[in-house]
């Protein structure tokens, strides 16, 4: 489970990224952020695992007040959350299995690490993964020989190994086409589904996050605006989140190809 308590971050010079916001986000849940580009979407996510620190307020994982955990620990405490950004963050020049490996480096020995050691249920635990997202065949490929959309399946899977109880993923499909973004958000959909892992993403395109997502949280300078059901998201709804700009939406760029 996920608390945010009456949390804020302000940035050097006076910025302010989050004001006041109060959440929770139990287990199991798909929740897509919604909002303007410098809204806050990516601040939001990435204080639960302590990549910005808040300013006020507090943000709890499971009861840990995640502001206190230093050193060893909150190396610990980040193993438990997986990561996914729109750059993928690949070792392109190597293999996809490997990639995907390397999510247990932080677990390995010195030697092992630098020999490349990985033991039978490593490997296993890997092409498994894989076949979670829908690759195994490409675990053998060298990641630069795949499309964008595979690449994100790699990071995926390379998340998945870690066991999380938590994923973030920070515009996931933003540098995708919209048919390879719709097939990505249905693996993260499958995720949520087969694991019962909590997903909290952020997104650009409205029309995905309302598709996929079953819980949408909007945001505007900082503050929430709106937090309910996808299904429960209307035009009003969207033009208080966008102050009235045009709400961005995958369909607008897939017609305009």
């Amino acid at each position: 489970m996920i608390q945010f308590i009456n949390t804020g971050k302000v940035y050097p010079g006076g910025v302010v990224g989050l004001k006041n916001v109060s959440l929770r986000i139990d287990q199991g849940e798909f929740v897509a952020i919604i909002g303007l580009s410098g809204a806050g979407k990516s601040t939001l996510i990435r204080t639960i695992n302590r990549m910005i620190d808040v300013t006020s307020g507090q943000v709890l994982v499971d009861g840990v007040d995640v502001m206190t955990l230093k050193g060893r620990e909150l190396r610990r405490f980040r193993r438990k959350i997986g990561m996914i950004f729109q750059s993928f963050n690949l070792v392109t020049r190597t293999t996809v299995v490997k990639n995907v490996l390397a999510s247990k480096v932080p677990d390995m020995n010195f030697f092992s690490v630098l020999l490349g050691l990985y033991s039978k249920k490593q490997e296993m635990d890997a092409l498994m993964a894989l076949d979670k997202v829908g690759i195994l065949d490409k675990a053998y490929t060298r990641c630069d020989q795949l499309s964008g959309g595979q690449q994100q399946r790699v990071a995926l899977a390379r998340t998945l190994n870690q066991h999380p109880g938590i994923i973030l993923a920070d515009e996931p499909v933003a540098a995708l086409d919209p048919v390879t973004a719709r097939q990505v958000m249905s693996d993260f959909k499958q995720i949520n589904r087969d694991l019962d892992i909590a997903i909290l993403l952020n997104i650009h395109h409205v029309d995905l996050a309302l598709d996929y997502a079953d819980r949408v949280i909007g945001i505007r300078a900082g503050e929430i605006v709106f937090d309910g059901p996808s299904s429960a998201v209307t035009q009003e709804i969207l033009d208080e989140i966008y102050g009235g700009a045009p709400v961005p939406k995958a369909a607008d760029a897939e017609a305009a190809l």
